[in-house]
């Protein structure tokens, strides 16, 4: 059917009409949703037909008001494109059901019919695609100036006016929410600008009616309205500020999400009333209508989507656990020559640490113990050794990415990707490379000789190899950059980096949210046995490093555990750390007399380079990507970015690598 023929058959019951929609949008609809030249023509197809043929356009416009007129309107205007009251978790269930079944449509609602009519998720993109020019050209050739003035509100709007009341209750239950109000105490003790617009939401939707077809006046106009609503938007922000550096929940990124969508709808809706107030007939309402139909159209076809449901709602608490991290980066970036040498004597400690945690896990190997033994054996020693690391203020070279990608995204957001802002980032990144660089070999330099030499060590003491020829080829096999999968398995060490800080951030979150170290200051039985002063010390370092020390014995237990995981689920994943490779090597080293063969050596010192690469960049990718969507930084930033080191590298190539020289 063409569109002609189609627009003659918009007559009949509501039911029939909704029919006669639905063929009308799957005319207009291209084949492919993004190809926006060829929905636009089907568009304006349509609005010259409507233009040349008054009896198509009456038919269609009848129509259309008669859907309004039988239809309940308000699920459409309080629901589409706005989370429900239930939760977070709830209502991920609920998408996750109508995913696998879908829900039952109640031929009642309007809500139905828009849902019948764009009912495949990808007409977003071509609803939204054309442009607002062709909707409101669309809405102009219906023609519903043609009908006569109304001297009584419609009952559309009387719809649009009850929305607004039942959106107003809403707001004020948001905004009192017990997460709010812990935040923000100002609401209980002053008024409370979610309360206040309530009741002159009120006062409008009972003027409203009354002043229909008058000139607007101080007492039907929303501008005090529009104001309170400002206001509610400048709590929201402080809340989230607050919460950035008090600690965040899920619940209260799903609160403050939603209480911005019933504020924009709320606007949405009075946009409408208010240029209806001033030209009865609709024209200069038409940009507000067009905006709020592609809006519900948008939020229609995504209202089972589960990745922007979740991206939405973990966006506060990604970058609350992303601030963090970036805090913490700030340490592991050095300036100067003094913080430069200061990180290679805190990674030497590092590497002392990890050697001796490598000939520890070579001892649990003997040992011979049951899988799952073995298993957890070999998670403490990782866990607990990082730990070590970090309260000796060591420094683990593969941890830093997680940190410092955060460090970098924070100056990314704040410089907004002006080029004349970019040149102190790629000194940022410069500075970034010598301090990972002078961490690698502050780890590997010692590990490497520190774990050769306990070896020689054990064989000197003991007259028994530490490991025998056929463990210390496979230790140097194991390093291989061809034949043993390292560098896919140090990828896979790359994202249990990534984990880690992603975690260490969570705990630090969960720190402050639940006020930790507070809690422990007030354990009565703590402060009489161990002292008032120990314990505030103690709640202290805890409230300041319990998440670095929970994220150090996570990436142990995932180190340890990864190998075992492989053998349950029956896959062949290990885990390659550039640190224990590389103490592995001066293992096997040492176990082969000191003469292993030229070219397995040459290969096993390559596979510990490209382990030690691919666990940074891996991690490093992974951790900057998440840091920059939690800040809302936009793709196209890279390039300027890109082009900004490139030209910094041609320029001070030294600053990659080394500190600066004295006196600069």
């Amino acid at each position: 059917m063409n569109l002609e023929e189609i627009l003659a058959g918009c007559r009949g019951t509501p039911a029939e009409v909704t029919d006669v929609l639905v063929q009308l949008v799957g005319e207009i609809r291209p084949a492919d949703p993004k190809d926006y030249k060829t929905a636009k023509r089907n568009l304006q197809a349509l609005c010259y037909l409507l233009g040349a043929r008054p009896e198509l356009r009456a038919a269609l416009r009848n129509s259309l008001i008669q859907l309004a007129m039988s239809h309940r309107h308000s699920e459409l205007y309080t629901s589409t494109g706005i989370l429900p009251n239930t939760g977070f978790v709830a209502e991920t269930m609920q998408r996750i059901g109508y995913k696998l079944l879908p829900e039952v449509l109640d031929p009642g609602l309007l809500r139905s019919v828009l849902r019948r009519s764009f009912d495949r998720p990808s007409d977003r993109h071509w609803v939204t695609g054309v442009g607002a020019a062709v909707w409101e050209e669309l809405f102009c050739a219906v023609r519903f100036d043609e009908l006569p003035a109304s001297a009584t509100l419609p009952h559309p709007l009387g719809e649009l006016l009850r929305s607004l009341r039942v959106l107003s209750y809403w707001i004020v239950a948001c905004g009192m929410e017990p997460e709010l109000l812990r935040l923000e105490p100002a609401l209980e003790t002053r008024e409370s600008p979610f309360v206040a617009q309530n009741s002159e939401m009120a006062a409008y939707i009972e003027v409203y009616p009354q002043r229909w077809g008058q000139a607007l006046g101080e007492d039907t106009d929303d501008r005090h309205l529009r104001v309170l609503f400002s206001q509610c938007r400048e709590v929201i922000e402080r809340v989230r500020r607050n919460a950035a550096r008090n600690g965040t929940s899920i619940a209260l990124t799903y609160n403050l999400q939603r209480l911005r969508q019933l504020l924009k709808r709320c606007e949405q809706l009075l946009d409408i009333l208010a240029g209806l107030q001033r030209d009865p007939g609709g024209i200069g309402a038409y940009p507000s209508m067009v905006t709020l139909f592609t809006q519900l159209v948008h939020d229609e076809c995504l209202r089972n989507n589960l990745f922007r449901h979740w991206r939405q709602n973990t966006e506060l608490i990604a970058l609350r656990v992303t601030d963090n991290a970036s805090h913490h980066g700030e340490h592991y970036i050095t300036e100067s020559r003094q913080e430069y040498w200061a990180m290679a004597r805190s990674a030497m400690i590092g590497g002392v640490v990890i050697a001796c945690m490598a000939c520890f896990k070579i001892l649990l190997v003997k040992a011979h113990m049951p899988p799952l033994v073995g298993a957890l054996s070999f998670c403490l020693n990782y866990g607990l050794g990082f730990c070590l690391i970090h309260i000796l203020h060591g420094t683990v070279a593969t941890k830093q990415p997680a940190m410092t990608a955060n460090a970098i995204a924070t100056t990314i957001s704040q410089t907004g990707g002006r080029l004349r802002e970019l040149e102190r980032l790629s000194e940022l990144i410069a500075r970034m490379c010598r301090s990972q660089l002078v961490a690698i070999l502050g780890n590997v330099g010692i590990a490497v000789p520190l774990a050769g030499l306990l070896a020689f060590a054990v064989v000197s003491l003991t007259g028994e190899a530490f490991t025998d020829a056929e463990k210390s080829l496979h230790l140097l096999e194991e390093q291989n950059l061809v034949h043993s999968g390292a560098v896919f398995y140090a990828a896979i060490a790359g994202v249990c980096l990534f984990v880690s800080g992603l975690l260490s951030g969570y705990y630090d979150n969960y720190a402050a949210y639940n006020r930790i170290p507070e809690r422990i200051r007030q354990l009565a039985w703590a402060r009489r046995v161990f002292g008032e002063a120990r314990m505030r010390r103690v709640a202290a370092y805890i409230g300041a490093n319990l998440g670095a020390l929970s994220g150090n014995l996570l990436f142990g237990f995932l180190l340890g555990g990864t190998t075992l995981f492989g053998v349950l689920v029956g896959l062949p994943i290990d885990i390659r750390h550039v640190a224990f490779s590389s103490a592995f090597v001066g293992i096997g080293f040492v176990g082969l007399d000191f003469s292993p063969d030229p070219w397995l050596f040459a290969w096993a010192v390559l596979g510990v380079a490209a382990i030690g690469l691919l666990n940074l960049s891996v991690s490093f990718a992974l951790a900057l990507t998440v840091a920059l969507r939690s800040r809302q930084v936009p793709d196209g930033e890279w390039w300027p970015l890109a082009r900004a080191v490139f030209g910094y590298f041609l320029r001070h190539p030294r600053g990659f690598f080394l500190p600066p020289k004295k006196g600069d």
